[in-house]
């Protein structure tokens, strides 16, 4: 699985921000191959730069996500991030991998298997 994340400086202008919003998850959630999405307001920053939201788009491969990013939803979602930020974010892909902690126990020294 791959995610395409999002994060988004604080803003100058909030209101053209949370007023676009709504209309930007509209585009994402019409991205062909999302499989889902996650978003995070960020609440406390420990070290380094500062955001205000982590959103993130899922997909099964990395080929579906270049064709969601390609596709009309996706450029015009594209288009109204850049405007609704002003540029004031960061974009990166992400090979996602998870596991519950439950699993993860299983497999250590002297758990037993």
């Amino acid at each position: 699985m791959v995610k395409l994340v999002i994060l988004i400086e604080p803003q100058e202008n909030v209101r053209l921000f949370e007023e676009n919003w709504p209309q930007f998850l509209h585009y994402a959630e019409e991205m062909p191959g999302l499989v889902r999405e996650a978003t995070s307001q960020v609440e406390a920053t420990l070290f380094g730069r500062s955001y205000q939201l982590m959103h993130e788009l899922f997909f099964a491969s990395r080929q579906d996500m270049e064709g969601a990013m390609a596709s009309p939803t996706g450029q015009a979602a594209g288009r109204l991030l850049q405007q609704i930020t002003g540029g004031g974010l960061t974009l990166f892909f992400a090979d996602y991998k998870e596991d519950d902690i439950e699993n993860i126990r299983k497999y250590r020294p002297g758990s037993g298997e």
